[in-house]
């Protein structure tokens, strides 16, 4: 059986999951209803962060289809999936035209000699516009350099989640068939060429984890058959080799992975039964054999300390507390998670980096669901030197936001070190393009959600080190710390929200040191969130008002990330979020600040 392998990028919110879905209900390799983004954090968010396998049968060849996140702090997952592909499918919103992922993804598969299939989506939305998207598209395959064989890509226009595609906007709206027909046509059969009995060469671009078998190797046949029970050699990209030998070997099938007594070059296959086995290494049969080019991935961007949670309310509602603990579930992460890195040169902290805020919160998130209780520190960008001069990480950032909020949004930013690239309208839309410090946008999104009212679209990419932009003033507010321990009243709470914002709502538990809220005119304050009412036995007509309190601002990990100070750590449980001062109490801050 022929073998085609695709990858489906693109930016985050265009629709590849929607289609992949689609692909899989229209060849019967999934039921209705099924879909992609298993994961209960990607539900509940409605994007895709891990890159997932899938394999449908059409017109008697293998469609292999990865899906890849469209966020760009899960970058890793779309660069070491794109290795193991011979061609993309990149979906374009036709409203939205390309976005900063978009140009990300693209970059990637370009330099990998890929030649990408564009499918516009989304063509029955109102403002969708394909004919620009398409100009839009070509605009960037150049601004790219993309080679002559590549600027000349197919088109397909399609409604994913109605799974409709056609070749050309006046055809008849029927099913995917004109993009399952131009699969076959333009991507490269994956096993042609394979000589048989040629040495088996697979590596390894995913890893997944079953309870019985251990790990397991998700990983591109290049050339040779693997089996189970096979005698193999395990080579890292310098050359070192070890034994092993296989176990059981698994295929893709719709979303099932099916288990198999031979998978041959080109397939994707999972391998049980190399219990130390790491993306990019190489899988072979023979032991002279030079291993395959290493995955490269980008470097991280920001990092940030955990630490064991030394808090008053400190294993309350963990089950895992301990820096061991911790330190072996951070372990367990470096395996699957490429695009992270992690220092454990100490014993209770850990320096971890990452490649921005949503990456180290997708990991805190797990991580709390699965009984882990820690604090962690104020994300800090990461800088290096460079011929003697100071380089930070840049990022460019598109905003897509009605005409009346722009001028907060430049102003803002710009106080930020951003500087404005560029500015279209269209409509009462205008798309702004700016340019600036990765540590200028921490903090930001929230402010921005609350200048365009919710209406605002912003996503960003990382474009690399520039030299450092000097200092940025970001935090307007100060912090509202708690001076007693016990159960937040509303009485109090009452008085104190007119001075900031509240983090907690009556009846919540407090302790010494803990941040109860900001103070709008950006000093500290100390507050005691616990006094009640002074009784007495006179009852007087106008004391006995009705207590209305304010909305409170939800502390979530990315939040208190984004708000933290930086002698403030967050403490993360499996129940709570809550911000405290490093030092709790106000004698041991004085002395801190000696």
């Amino acid at each position: 059986m022929e073998i085609r392998n695709i990858a489906i990028i693109a930016h985050v919110d265009h629709g590849k999951t929607a289609l992949t879905d689609a692909i899989l209900k229209q060849t019967g390799a999934a039921a209705e209803g099924t879909t992609m983004d298993s994961n209960a954090i990607e539900l509940e968010r409605g994007i895709t962060i891990y890159a997932k396998n899938a394999a449908v049968e059409y017109k008697g060849t293998k469609i292999n289809i990865v899906d890849t996140p469209g966020h760009a702090d899960f970058g890793s997952e779309v660069e070491r999936v794109l290795r193991s592909i011979d061609s993309v499918l990149l979906v374009v919103d036709a409203q939205e035209g390309p976005m900063p992922q978009t140009r990300f993804v693209l970059k990637k598969s370009l330099e990998l000699g890929l030649k990408p299939i564009v499918v516009l989506n989304k063509i029955d939305k109102p403002a969708a516009d394909p004919a620009r998207a398409h100009d839009q598209v070509l605009e960037l395959f150049l601004e790219l350099g993309a080679s002559d064989e590549q600027s000349d890509f197919p088109v397909i226009y399609s409604i994913g989640r109605e799974g409709i595609a056609i070749k050309n906007l006046a055809d008849e709206r029927k099913d995917l068939t004109p993009l399952l027909d131009m699969i076959l046509e333009k991507v490269p059969a994956a096993n042609a060429g394979a000589s048989a009995g040629a040495p088996l060469m697979l590596q390894p671009f995913n890893l997944a984890y079953d309870n019985f078998m251990g790990r397991l190797a998700v990983g591109r046949i290049y050339q040779g058959t693997v089996n189970p029970n096979q005698q193999v050699f395990i080579k890292r990209p310098d050359g070192t080799t070890r034994a092993a030998r296989t176990t059981k070997v698994f295929t893709f099938k719709g979303l099932e992975r099916v288990e198999t007594d031979e998978a041959s070059a080109g397939d994707i296959a999972l391998v049980a039964g190399l219990p130390d086995i790491y993306i990019g290494e190489t899988v072979t049969t023979d032991e002279s054999a030079a291993p395959l080019p290493a995955i490269a991935v980008d470097e991280p961007t920001i990092a940030l300390n955990f630490l064991v949670n030394n808090s008053p309310f400190a294993g309350k509602e963990g089950k895992y507390v301990t820096s061991r603990q911790i330190r072996d579930r951070l372990l367990k992460e470096l395996e699957v998670n490429v695009g992270l890195k992690i220092d454990f040169d100490k014993t209770e902290i850990f320096h971890v980096s990452g490649r921005g805020e949503l990456h180290v919160a997708v990991l805190l998130e797990n991580m709390r669901r699965e009984g882990y209780e820690l604090q962690v520190s104020q994300p800090h960008v990461i800088t290096r030197e460079e011929g003697g001069m100071k380089l930070e990480p840049f990022e460019e950032v598109v905003i897509d936001t009605p005409s009346e909020f722009q001028g907060a949004i430049i102003e803002k930013l710009g106080l930020r070190a951003f500087v404005l690239q560029n500015l279209t309208q269209h409509g009462n839309i205008v798309r702004l393009t700016l340019q600036g410090p990765t540590r200028g946008l921490l903090g930001y999104r929230n402010m921005f959600i609350i200048d365009t009212k919710g209406e605002g679209i912003l996503s960003s990419h990382f474009v690399g080190f520039k030299p450092y932009a000097g200092e940025i003033k970001k935090r307007q507010v100060g912090s509202m710390i708690s001076i007693a321990t016990g159960k937040a009243l509303g009485y109090s709470l009452w008085y104190l929200q007119d001075r900031g914002q509240l983090y907690i709502k009556p009846a919540t538990e407090v302790y010494e040191g803990m941040v109860i809220g900001n103070t709008s005119k950006g000093e500290e304050m100390m507050a005691n969130p616990t006094k009640g009412k002074a009784q007495s036995n006179v009852r007087s007509s106008g004391m006995d008002e009705a207590l209305t309190l304010v909305p409170i601002f939800d502390l979530t990990i990315e939040r208190g990330m984004e708000i933290m100070a930086d002698d403030e750590y967050l403490e993360i449980t499996p129940k709570s979020v809550r911000l405290r001062k490093q030092y709790l109490t106000e004698n041991d801050r004085a002395k801190a600040r000696r």
